[in-house]
């Protein structure tokens, strides 16, 4: 390919210099070396050329140098195309009748046949600069009769010709080349084209795949420029929209069966649903028949705007396998009289001309009684039926490449028209001046196209600065017509022109997609990941291929195909689902279940600790209460009274004076209680110690001495609290990290050091009262205290320092429930051991609440 392009860069200096050589004494002297006719000619004032794949196919000669090789032999008529260079003579014949577009000058034209290859192509490019016709000499001064040429239809053959014109400045204008390689100024300066470049055709296309959510598609294209540069647009627009491509295949250019049956073998077996193809309808024909062989369906197929009007296609044996087919073609439009027209050419109007009677052969199958050609073929009678393949050639109801050939030329008409009447003073050139109209050049016919503006059918026909049109497609479905063949449905339009996501209007309930189906066909690599989900992409495959993984705890995805799960805020948590944030739920220790037994229980121990003061109170008199001082047993209930309702301050929502509350009542009514105790150990160790002799220690621990004791270390407890209190108090504290689903509304301790000085002061009066009790336990005495004090502190004990590890384990609410037990078991601990032996004997066993029993001298 890039020896093609050089070739076609050079061949014009080479022409000149071959044609010198021949008569190196006669420079003015040319010998013709081969004759290229053009198919459709007539003189005028100026000349536009003309050049129309006649021909879909061509038959190379034998180039091996022995002899003089043949001329290229073009096969295939295509009559579409014919009837694209007829649009141009019939545009030609009309703007030479109307007075107010070049009146008084007259337009000719120069048709030739490129047989759909970019080397014939070269051939009409060289041909069409010889003037009206090559065998007239050379012009060696002035300007040519050629201003502008018309063509060419594939994208490969005008990157050809447009090489060619460039040294001599000759614009060209494109109805059917769509490569956006050719917007590129600098190398093809003097092209222009009135269908919209593949730059818009693929955004176009995605805007449709994206449309449909259609993520996973194929691509098959065909070898040349055009295909390869959409392909590479459409890869570019695809970036960051979500869509893959899952395979990229080509169509040989030199068609081989095998290949193809290689690429149908990839389309069947992938998983993409969807297929845009790039191609022109000659390599796609033989591609097409042998899917069909294949009995290939259900892929949805997404035609380029090359093939998407393609009348071939059009047959009922097609509708199986292409129904559905949706596609963006050129802007359809109107050219008033070309059906009537078409009519007019026939053998008769066109005696000598070889394609008029080719196109009859296609027609009707036969040949015309004065051709020479096709003599394989039936003679006409005029009586015969127009072949269906080829009834597109009359069908001019929405004509689309034949309007863009219409708009081409009045395009070039309006340009030379405003050339013409050149105001002196004003133009365009240098020093404002105007062209001269008796000798105008093709690049003067170029600045005034590249600003010419009109109106044609309703529409305004204009190029920017890259000689680009206006870029505006219409949206085609194949759907099934009457007699069973294929017909091209407008369900919609894309235009460029519009605000961005404006673009693209569809009437989806107008489609009719593959296999006669109403709904849209689904092509994913993977299915889309509902909300709770995000997307986990697959190592080695591309972004379309992924998992769907849900949410971590915590977090959410509240959108299809999310990338990535939303972390909730520090006081929301995700639902089940994983698709919304909601409250955390708060947990303290309330008044639930749980909560309401520990009130019980706080309430029944307060009862009976009241209870046994009420019996003490009123057996106040009896050797039982007075033989152990009545008024620390009486300072005793009291204060365990206090410790079973200081538990109920640790049921609720914790706040801030509650917070404080909790852990300083407790501590400073239990320093009480083991101080009462602790009193009433040291009575009890001092009063049998007082029996022996001499010792007279009961009047250093008499009644004043007793509430000192208690006082003071008490005191001890009140100062400890004071402190912490001050310093660094107790507070609500919301606990977001241990359970991270839950709030845990806890009181924090302010100062661990305070509060484990708290605990410790407790449990250093609890041991000093339990080794005190316990040198006591032996002492005589049918009621030694002694005894019930040491059960009762090691139970205490016992309690608080299972308490610890509870306490530092324990999660949440547990923690401050673990806190109530041990106080309401310790509390117990502590009634019971101390007062049950008191008050059985005072209810049940009165004949033992005796002095004597309880000093053992009952006999």
């Amino acid at each position: 390919m890039q020896a093609l392009e050089s070739m076609t860069v050079l061949l014009p200096w080479l022409l000149v210099y071959y044609l010198s050589a021949l008569t190196p004494g006669d420079a003015s002297t040319c010998v013709l070396q081969n004759d290229f006719e053009p198919g459709l000619m007539a003189n005028g004032d100026f000349l536009i050329g003309g050049i129309f794949p006649l021909h879909y196919n061509q038959e190379m000669p034998d180039l091996n140098c022995t002899y003089r090789p043949g001329p290229v032999k073009c096969n295939g008529f295509d009559p579409r195309a014919f009837r694209w260079a007829l649009t141009m003579k019939l545009a030609v014949e009309e703007i030479n009748k109307r007075n107010d577009l070049l009146p008084n000058y007259n337009l000719g034209y120069k048709i030739f046949d490129s047989c759909a290859y970019p080397l014939t192509g070269q051939r009409s490019a060289v041909a069409v600069l010889n003037g009206p016709n090559e065998q007239e000499s050379p012009m060696c001064a002035g300007a040519g009769p050629l201003l502008a040429i018309i063509g060419e239809s594939g994208s490969a053959q005008s990157i050809v010709v447009s090489r060619i014109l460039r040294p001599f400045g000759i614009p060209m204008i494109s109805y059917f080349s769509s490569c956006a390689c050719l917007s590129d100024r600098r190398e093809f300066p003097t092209f222009f084209r009135v269908i919209p470049s593949d730059a818009y055709q693929v955004k176009a296309i995605a805007k449709l795949l994206l449309h449909f959510n259609w993520t996973w598609v194929g691509v098959v294209r065909g070898d040349h420029e055009y295909g390869r540069f959409a392909l590479q647009g459409l890869l570019k627009e695809l970036e960051g929209t979500g869509i893959c491509v899952a395979y990229q295949e080509m169509i040989p250019l030199l068609y081989e069966h095998q290949r193809a049956l290689e690429i149908i073998r990839v389309m069947s077996h992938s998983t993409a649903r969807v297929v845009v193809v790039f191609s022109a309808e000659g390599e796609l024909t033989p591609f097409l028949r042998d899917y069909m062989e294949q009995n290939v369906t259900g892929i949805q197929w997404i035609a380029s705007e090359a093939w998407v009007t393609a009348s071939v296609f059009t047959g009922s044996e097609y509708y199986p396998f292409l129904g559905g087919t949706i596609g963006f073609g050129i802007r359809q439009g109107q050219i008033p009289g070309l059906r009537e027209y078409l009519t007019t050419v026939n053998p008769e109007s066109y005696p000598s001309n070889p394609l008029v009677h080719e196109l009859w052969g296609a027609l009707y199958d036969c040949s015309p009684s004065s051709s020479s050609l096709n003599n394989h073929l039936p003679s006409c009678t005029g009586q015969e039926t127009i072949r269906v393949q080829h009834s597109a050639y009359f069908n001019t109801s929405s004509p689309r490449i034949s309007y863009n050939v219409y708009k081409g030329v009045y395009a070039i008409a309006h340009s030379l028209h405003n050339l013409l009447h050149c105001t002196p003073g004003k133009g365009p050139f240098s020093n404002s001046t105007c062209a001269n109209i008796h000798n105008v050049y093709p690049w003067q016919l170029q600045q005034y196209l590249q600003e010419v503006s009109f109106t044609i059918s309703g529409e305004t026909v204009n190029f920017d600065m890259k000689g680009d049109s206006i870029p505006s497609y219409d949206l085609i479905n194949w759907q099934r017509g009457s007699a069973g063949n294929i017909e091209f449905v407008n369900v919609g339009r894309f235009d460029g022109a519009q605000e961005s996501g404006q673009e693209l209007v569809i009437q989806e309930k107008a489609i009719m997609w593959p296999g006669h189906q109403t709904e849209v066909l689904v092509s994913v690599c993977s299915n889309s990941c509902t909300p709770g989900f995000r997307k986990a992409v697959r190592r080695g495959q591309p972004l379309c291929c992924f998992d769907c993984v849900p949410c971590d705890s915590g977090k959410i995805s509240n959108k299809t195909d999310s990338v990535e799960c939303m972390a909730c805020s520090e006081d929301y948590w995700s639902n089940d689902d994983g698709t919304v944030c909601i409250p955390k739920v708060v947990e303290f220790l309330s008044h639930d279940a749980m909560g309401l037994t520990l009130t019980v229980i706080a309430v029944v121990g307060a009862c009976l600790t009241l209870a046994v003061f009420a019996v003490f109170l009123y057996y106040r008199n009896t050797p039982v209460v007075r033989i152990n001082n009545s008024e620390l047993s009486f300072f005793i209930l009291l204060s365990l009274t206090l410790c079973f309702l200081c538990a109920l301050v640790f049921i609720g929502e914790p706040t801030s004076w509650s917070c404080m509350l909790r852990h300083t009542a407790f501590s400073i009514t239990f320093s009480l209680c083991i101080s009462c105790i602790l009193g009433k150990t040291l009575v009890v160790l001092a009063a049998f110690t007082a029996t022996r002799p001499g010792n007279n220690i009961m009047k250093w621990l008499g009644p004043t001495q007793q509430r000192i004791i208690i006082f003071c270390c008490t005191l001890v407890q009140v100062v400890i609290c004071t402190t912490w209190l001050t310093v660094s108090p107790p507070f609500p504290y919301r606990n977001t990290k241990y359970q991270q689903s839950k709030i845990i509304l806890d009181c924090s301790v302010g100062s661990d050091l305070a509060f484990w000085c708290v605990l410790g002061y407790i449990g250093v009066l609890a041991c000093v009262c339990f080794f005190l009790a316990f040198l006591a336990r032996k002492l005589p005495g049918n009621f030694n205290e002694a005894k019930y004090i040491t059960f009762s502190m090691l139970i205490f004990c016992a309690v608080w320092l299972a308490f610890v590890p509870a306490y530092v384990s324990s999660p949440g609410k547990f923690t401050t429930a673990v806190e109530i037990f041990a106080i309401l078991a310790s509390s117990f601990g502590l009634l019971l051991c101390l007062f049950t032996p008191k008050i059985y004997i005072i209810l049940l066993k009165p004949e033992k609440n005796t002095k004597q029993h309880l000093m053992g001298k009952d006999k």
